[in-house]
């Protein structure tokens, strides 16, 4: 029995290189959806992650200041949670990975904060300013300083910073 010598053909040819380009292609398109999706659930992941984290460790400084509650405590204003809000970050084209590590950097820095009162930092608010500001953040081999915009001393912190590439 003789198979036919197919590939001899202009037809058949083209067929197998339109189904070889055709593979090609598909393949592209489908590591690029693969990867944009990746990337999603990367970012959503580190979310969780970072309210996760926040939340162990705002539960862990309640449960201590609560611990630690008399009388006197009970009158006085405490810090509940940390809010940080990077400006300038769009500018450098930071990706949303680094700007949450960088979050999560800065509230590991000062999280010790939460459950203390709101008058012995507002006292010290200089301080904290210059503790943030004069801290080099690295992440990825680059590194990042912050110039503090905003502080809002209240039961949350609120801390609004500019972010700078630094040395």
């Amino acid at each position: 029995m003789h198979v036919p010598p197919y590939y001899k053909k202009k037809s058949w040819q083209r067929l197998m290189i339109g189904a070889f380009f055709g593979a090609v292609i598909a393949y592209c398109l489908f590591m690029f959806m693969y990867g944009k999706m990746y990337e999603q659930m990367i970012e959503e992941n580190l979310d969780l992650q970072v309210e996760l984290s926040d939340l162990k460790k705002h539960n862990e400084a309640l449960l201590k200041d609560n611990e630690d509650l008399d009388e006197q405590s009970k009158k006085r204003v405490t810090i509940n949670s940390i809010e940080t809000e990077l400006i300038h970050a769009k500018e450098l084209r930071l990706d949303p990975l680094i700007v949450h590590q960088l979050e999560e950097l800065i509230k590991d820095d000062i999280g010790h904060l939460i459950g203390q009162d709101v008058a012995v930092i507002s006292k010290s608010d200089r301080l904290l300013i210059s503790t943030l500001e004069n801290k080099t953040y690295n992440i990825d081999d680059f590194s990042y300083r912050l110039h503090i915009k905003k502080l809002i001393i209240s039961q949350q912190l609120k801390i609004t910073a500019h972010v700078k590439l630094g040395a």
